[in-house]
């Protein structure tokens, strides 16, 4: 996002499974104008700051070529996203089943939930 564009409007609902077969978590995230509305996250400022760096990349990502991802499991989370971001309808699916779902996991991590070794780089 470009410093001179207005951060965008923000209306997300996190489903988090710590496991198959596991209770689900339910936490919520709204942000207007640059200012948080509402959350129910454990890190709200954390978790704007994630999406609006890397929200419309990963929710809205561009077609190129294909990726080539380390084969490594991080574990049996899974989190679905669902709601609005910048007008635009979300509903993505993250996991940390490989390298790259691993990358996209970390980048949003306060949104999700920490793993071991997060930098919220990509």
């Amino acid at each position: 996002m470009n410093s001179t564009e207005p951060a965008p409007d923000f209306d997300l609902t996190v489903t988090l499974t710590e496991a198959p077969g596991g209770s689900a978590h339910v936490f919520t995230l709204v942000c207007h104008s640059g200012r948080l509305a509402e959350s129910t996250l454990p890190d709200p400022a954390g978790a704007v700051a994630a999406v609006e760096r890397f929200g419309e990349r990963i929710f809205f990502p561009r077609p190129g070529p294909p990726k080539l991802c380390t084969q490594q499991y991080g574990g049996p989370q899974v989190a679905v996203v669902t709601g609005h971001f910048g007008g635009r309808s979300v509903h993505s699916r993250f996991s940390l089943t490989d390298g790259c779902e691993i990358a996209r996991w970390r980048a949003l991590s306060p949104l999700l939930g920490g793993i071991a070794g997060s930098t919220g780089a990509i």
